[in-house]
């Protein structure tokens, strides 16, 4: 059943839109400590992220989507978020966004074809690395920072990666960037590469792993991670069309794909206690198609233009699915990826990274958890 007028009239409140932590006016390494959650949220312990690649809303969401079983089957257990957007062009930022709150550089924006270390000048408000590369100092926190200085556990599943922490060495080009036969792992869609604090970690190998162990930690309460992040490879994840191994790739892949992995995590015992899923794309079809924004994160410091064309990723949509959601519902609240970093942040109790802090910046309120 769809919200009503009348609750969608008082969005500005139930979507959570009060900023609760102080901006970060440094780089500088803090340790994170607990913040008053907001009384509505959910008292979930175990979030799942999964990101697929490169849609707008109405190639997914609408009557001719090519992911019947998304649009369709698992929209129908979830609450839609049709005003969720990407929040710049090309895919990567995207992905950095949703973990740091850092906006993009004109290096992000290119989806790092080297593997360059950050060049930095200092920080600007709202808690941004100004400067320009790929690799941000250890200096740059992160939600798994957080997360683990606050006794919380999380980790990367990216389908195709094989050795954990993969990633080119460092100021070498990316040799991921196209797809190839048994490999189509891609380091641009693996966020958490982009962080010394994360990748020379001796942790980092336990925490960035192949798909291949989502199966295993998922048996359990015990052993799933309050923050499973999900990548499929190159060519489920919709990217590419056709694939390199021939098949047809794009949404119809995606929509096969999340026919075996969606129903892994609803069925889990740590999704049926107390879970969130959230399915998104990182941006829409390119910066010629679609650049809007929603939420008033441009122009950055680094990046007059975050959509390359515009100031933003493009509408893409999100749905949400717990236990905490009515089916078959709709929020019209606007969002996007620093919204997703914001809300996993309420929910565990964190302070708000980079642009997640901004003033007036919607999250995941009752027009989500409004069950």
């Amino acid at each position: 059943m769809a919200l009503t007028a009348a609750f969608a009239a008082t969005a500005g409140l139930l979507a959570g839109a009060q900023p609760t932590s102080a901006q970060p006016t440094s780089a500088q390494p803090r340790a994170a400590r607990t913040v008053s959650r907001p009384a509505y949220l959910p008292a979930t312990k175990h979030v799942f992220v999964i990101n697929l690649e490169n849609k707008g809303f109405d190639e997914t969401w609408g009557p001719a989507s090519q992911a019947p079983y998304l649009s369709t089957t698992l929209r129908a257990q979830g609450n839609l978020l049709s005003q969720y957007y990407g929040t710049a062009h090309n895919s990567l930022p995207n992905y950095i966004a949703q973990i740091s709150g850092q906006g993009p550089n004109p290096q992000t924006q290119g989806d790092c074809q080297a593997f360059s270390n950050f060049a930095g000048s200092g920080t600007a408000s709202p808690g941004q690395a100004v400067g320009d590369g790929c690799v941000y100092p250890a200096s740059v926190p992160t939600l798994p920072g957080q997360l683990e200085k606050a006794g919380l556990t999380w980790r990367g599943y990216m389908e195709d990666m094989g050795s954990p922490c993969r990633h080119p060495a460092l100021n070498a080009q990316d040799d991921t960037q196209k797809a190839r036969v048994g490999d189509q792992y891609a380091t641009r869609h693996n966020p958490f590469m982009y962080f010394h604090a994360i990748i020379d970690s001796p942790t980092c190998a336990a925490n960035d792993v192949d798909l291949t162990q989502l199966h295993t930690d998922l048996a359990s309460v015990g052993t799933t991670r309050n923050l499973t992040y999900i990548t499929p490879n190159l060519c489920h994840d919709g990217h590419d069309s056709p694939c390199v191994d021939g098949s047809a790739g794009g949404l119809a892949a995606a929509d096969a794909w999340l026919r075996t992995y969606a129903p892994l995590i609803t069925s889990s015992p740590a999704f049926t206690r107390d879970g969130v899923l959230i399915i998104t794309f990182d941006e829409s079809d390119g910066p010629q198609t679609d650049a809007t924004a929603c939420c008033g994160e441009g122009p950055g410091p680094n990046s007059p233009l975050p959509g390359i064309s515009g100031l933003g990723g493009g509408r893409v949509g999100a749905l949400v699915i717990s236990p905490f959601v009515r089916p078959d519902t709709f929020s019209s609240t606007p969002y996007n990826h620093y919204s997703l970093l914001a809300s996993i942040e309420d929910l565990f109790g964190l302070e708000h990274l980079g642009y997640a802090s901004q003033a007036g910046l919607n999250r995941f309120g009752l027009d989500v958890y409004n069950r």
